[in-house]
């Protein structure tokens, strides 16, 4: 079927006029493309981990290591789907707060006007970069399950309590 925008569109799911990079504790869940169970299992009620659910355990670790202005929360891996909790936290609210005041034009006019905390889509996005990376890497050298396309499902799920 050709693409026709009137039928054919992606509504967001993220609040209109919310700010995802002001502190706060966010409640994610991310879930794995066609819900492919692709992380381990659930033996006697506990979830056991395989090696890809390991590898993106680690990447959750990972996280403040590149947005040291978060802390990785309780988290928990499910055979096709990721919760996890991200707090934001030491967010700097000034905008381009490193330029002068002779330079707000440059500032409002170059797309430097964003918060210097991490807003949560570009959080998410990347853990889901690192996983999916290390995933391919993974099923090249150690004969994981192939994926389909993509690791991880388009979006993700968030709550601000």
């Amino acid at each position: 079927m050709k693409y026709n925008p009137d039928i054919h569109y992606r509504r967001s799911i993220r609040l209109k006029y919310y700010d995802y990079s002001q502190q706060g504790a966010y409640f994610i869940t991310i879930c794995t493309h066609n819900k492919e169970c692709l992380f381990g299992k659930i033996v006697n009620v506990a979830m056991v981990l395989n090696d890809a659910g390991k590898m993106v355990e680690k990447w959750w670790h990972e996280l403040n290591t590149k947005f040291p202005n978060i802390e990785p929360g309780a988290h928990i891996i499910m055979p096709n789907h990721f919760h996890g909790i991200i707090i934001i936290v030491g967010v700097d609210l000034r905008v381009c707060p490193d330029i002068n005041n002779n330079d707000n034009y440059r500032c409002e006019h170059t797309g430097q006007g964003e918060h210097t905390g991490s807003p949560l889509h570009k959080i998410v996005q990347w853990f889901k970069t690192m996983t999916t990376n290390d995933y391919i890497k993974n099923v090249k050298t150690n004969n994981w399950k192939p994926f389909n396309k993509k690791l991880w499902q388009r979006n993700y799920y968030e709550h601000y309590p």
